[in-house]
């Protein structure tokens, strides 16, 4: 069986046995980053032992000239550090630095003990610390320089040119959010990108990234005027209930500000949530709805118009509201108890016509049955007047 298939309490059994004492050891040791300022960065240890080890951390600055170390501790550098530890079958640390500075280059030193006296100010202790040692070096971001070029009203080109040659470039990547949109293994300073498809999806924020080490990247606008959109050209509502209204806009940059009016062929109002008591206009973003309670047949069956304003101008779109009345449902049903009634009338008519003609049948076949017995009985009669 490999070591990766065993669990830690195994690990543990596997290299101490069953004594109740056993030294602390790595199993996983922290490991040297690259990272530009401003960033942040995560180093990690495990240690194993029984008991089980306490973890520290130690820094050591590369500018510091008489090599001594200092602890870091949760919330050191005005809460930049962070200090997330565990023990349970054995111990994990994890130290996170944020906000990264050049003064955050250096050595970070995980310990690990499981003496018991390991923190006595007077006793020396039978362990020693073991150590563990990772290197974070902190660079400056290099400049890249930006442009985004409208070749027309639906295409855009995009370009970063990395202004520094000490970086050594693998490829290039750029991506729309978490998206990747494109990747490639060019080695050149300088990356583009054609986006189509404006003035819909097509704006927003770009980011072309270089693959070196550390990966430099940075953020391109794509920007346009409010384009907004409805689910459905004609919203439907029915009398008295309330009819909701929605528009909504992915342009970018995002929209500050919606309005609403209501387009009659006599005017524009414009509405507003304090204009009647029967309108209500919530906007979060790029979301605008409007709710219209109460819905009249003959004030509320309109053209309604929703602008979006940002920094780059205006844009709006128009909805057909239809009311229905409130006997639009009725309607099916009355049309089924049409159908009804005029099939019961015909069948009424039917059996009314039907019955004097059996009537009329019927008697016929009762005079002509008299007739037979009448004739029987005169030629009996005969008979016997002959005998």
């Amino acid at each position: 069986m490999g070591l990766g298939l065993l669990t830690l309490p195994a690990v543990l059994l596997l290299l101490c046995g069953r004594r109740t004492e056993c030294t602390a050891g790595f199993i996983k040791s922290p490991l040297s980053e690259v990272r530009l300022t401003g960033e942040a960065v995560e180093i990690h240890c495990e240690v194993i032992g029984r008991p089980i080890p306490e973890i520290q951390w130690w820094f050591e600055a590369d500018y510091s000239n008489n090599e001594s170390f200092s602890q870091l501790w949760d919330g050191a550098r005005e809460e930049r550090v962070q200090i997330n530890a565990t023990y349970i079958f054995h111990a994990t640390s994890t130290l996170c630095v944020t906000s990264l500075t050049p003064e955050d280059s250096g050595t970070y030193e995980c310990r690990a003990s499981n003496d018991p006296d390991r923190n006595h100010l007077t006793k020396i202790p039978r362990m020693k610390w073991i150590r563990s040692q990772a290197n974070v070096m902190v660079i400056d971001h290099p400049d890249i320089t930006t442009n985004a070029v409208y070749m027309s009203e639906k295409t855009v080109i995009l370009s970063c040119n990395l202004s520094v040659n000490s970086l050594i470039v693998s490829g290039h990547r750029w991506l729309k959010g978490s998206k990747v949109l494109h990747e490639d293994k060019d080695t050149s300073n300088v990356m583009t990108y054609n986006v189509t498809g404006l003035p819909g999806d097509g704006s927003g924020q770009y980011t072309c990234e270089f693959l070196t080490t550390p990966d430099v990247r940075m953020v391109v606008n794509v920007s346009v005027s409010p384009q907004v959109l409805h689910l459905k050209a004609s919203e439907h509502g029915n009398e008295g209930d309330t009819g909701v209204l929605t528009c909504q806009s992915n342009s970018f940059p995002p929209v500050t500000d919606w309005a609403w009016y209501i387009v009659s062929p006599n005017a524009v109002e414009v509405i507003g949530n304090g204009s009647s008591d029967r309108y209500v206009i919530k906007s979060t973003g790029n979301q605008t709805v409007l709710r219209i309670s109460n819905v009249d047949i003959e004030k509320d069956q309109n053209e309604y118009t929703c602008n979006a304003t940002n920094e780059l101008g205006t844009g709006g779109d128009v909805i057909h509201f239809k009311v229905r009345s409130r006997l639009a449902a009725l309607w099916p049903f009355l049309g089924i108890v049409g159908e009804v009634v005029v099939l019961v009338t015909i069948i009424f008519i039917y059996e009314k016509r039907r019955k004097p003609d059996e009537v009329c049948e019927d008697e016929d076949s009762a005079t002509g049955a008299l007739k037979s017995n009448s004739g029987a009985n005169n030629d009996n009669l005969r008979q016997r007047n002959s005998n």
